[in-house]
């Protein structure tokens, strides 16, 4: 068993695609129309193009909005994405513009950061030590 894909709920596909790849790094690996404007809208990291993907799934569901809201309030990242330096990622990051909630904190051996991503998720950088 592996995971293979793995979702965020987004307000908006189309903004969300542009921040996951033009800010973020990742890459577009699918975009399929589904009903309406809705797509399957897929993106992977260019340095596992074949790995696990990250759906940005339209938020359109009931249960979406509280589910983020108690999240958010909460300050609780809805995903964690590996990065090789936090300190770097979030330097460069800032630099975009990306508002982040949490700067680069170091807690038992790991390094995190959370940010915004624009469409409606706090997202954490995580940097775990090298083995």
């Amino acid at each position: 068993m592996r995971i293979r894909l793995l979702s965020v709920f987004v307000d908006d596909q189309e903004k969300a695609l542009r921040f996951y790849t033009d800010v973020l790094g990742f890459v577009k690996k699918h975009d399929v129309p589904i009903s309406g404007e809705d797509r399957w809208l897929t993106v992977v990291s260019p340095e596992d193009p074949e790995g696990p993907e990250l759906l940005l799934e339209p938020a359109g569901h009931p249960a979406v909005a509280p589910y983020r809201e108690a999240l958010g309030a909460d300050g609780i990242p809805l995903a964690q994405f590996a990065v090789a330096d936090v300190h770097a990622e979030f330097a460069r990051l800032r630099e975009l513009g990306v508002a982040f909630t949490q700067e680069p904190l170091e807690m038992g051996g790991v390094t995190t950061a959370v940010l915004d991503d624009t469409c409606g998720n706090l997202i954490q950088l995580l940097q775990q030590p090298k083995e």
